[in-house]
Formats: structure tokens, sequence, C-alpha cells
């Protein structure tokens, strides 16, 4: 009985002492900011009788919707945030301008989701909250620029979704960052 009761006791200690709370500490000083090219995309689609195809009233396959589609994300860049921030940083204002331009422009009919993502620091519910904060400070700032708050939708992948596995202070800060994705 008396050994039921010890391994009831210690199981319960175990269970409730859970992982630890401590934070990494990362030197955000030595860290390499992350930058990604936005190369420019020729999206014109043209006949077989080389008659340009264009405006809302065509008819396009859904494969030459798709490639549109993508050439357009080409155009979003990712955009990063500091270790346990989601404010958006210097750096990052022009991306996001950027973005709300293309969005506005070219993807008015389209739908964006906003994709936050985290590195693996936290429990998972912190990382889940932190990514959608990610994202609705994205949307916030893509308001502002002008797009329109209906066309946008937000989810949040927390670390579930990393670009790079690597245990580095460089590949979890490619983690910590919010996609776009175009929907029809």
């Amino acid at each position: 009985m008396k050994s039921i009761i010890l391994s009831s006791v210690v199981s319960a200690l175990l269970f409730f002492s859970g992982c630890s709370t401590t934070e990494p500490v990362v030197d955000e000083t030595t860290s390499e900011q992350v930058v990604q090219d936005v190369v420019p995309v020729n999206t014109e689609i043209v006949s077989e009788d080389n008659s340009e195809i264009s405006g809302e009233g065509s008819m396009l396959s859904s494969d030459s919707n798709e490639m549109s589609i993508a050439s357009l994300e080409e155009k979003l860049p990712s955009i990063y945030f500091n270790f346990d921030q989601f404010n958006i940083r210097g750096d990052m204002q022009d991306k996001v301008s950027n973005s709300s331009e293309v969005i506005n422009n070219s993807a008015a009919a389209l739908t964006v989701k906003l994709e936050g993502n985290c590195d693996e620091w936290g429990s998972d519910e912190y990382n889940f909250a932190l990514g959608l904060k990610r994202a609705n400070a994205v949307k916030k700032a893509l308001v502002a620029e002008g797009v329109d708050a209906k066309h946008i939708t937000m989810v949040s992948y927390g670390e579930s979704n990393p670009v790079c596995n690597e245990k580095t202070k460089d590949c979890w800060s490619k983690n910590r960052r919010v996609d776009f994705k175009l929907l029809p």
C-alpha cells in the first residue's frame, strides 16, 4: 500500500513539475538579419495566336490561375520578428508596405492568409498565441496601408512549421516569421 502511495506521489510531482520555464539567452546584437530578395516575375499570359489575355472578364484555366497566384506569392516576402516579440521590426516596415501595394494592385480579388510562426522556444500554447499575435500585427499594418480587412485571414502554426531545423540562433531567427499565402 505504501509503495502505491509513494509511486503516486512521485508520479504527481513529475507530472506537475513539467518543463523548465527558463528562457534561452539570445544575444540580439550579433544575430544576422534575414533578407529575402524580391524577384519580379512576368505574369502575362499569351494565347496561341499571341494575343495577350488579361482583365477580370478573361477565362483562365485553374493551372494558369495557380501559376499566377504562385507568382504573386513570390512578391510577398516573409516578415521576420525578434525573439519573443510580435511588433514589426523597423527593417521589415518596407516589406510590409511593398506587400500591401502588391495586394492592393494585383491581388485585390484574392484572400490573403497570414501564417504566424515561431521558433522552438516556449510551450506549444505560448507559441500558438505568439504566432497569432505576429499575424495580427502584420494584419493591422496591412490595414493601415489600405488593404481591406475583409480579405485577410490569420492562422498560427506555432513552432510546427519550421523552415530550418538546426539548433543555431540564425536558424531560430528564420522560424520567427509571418508568411503570406493567397487564396482564390
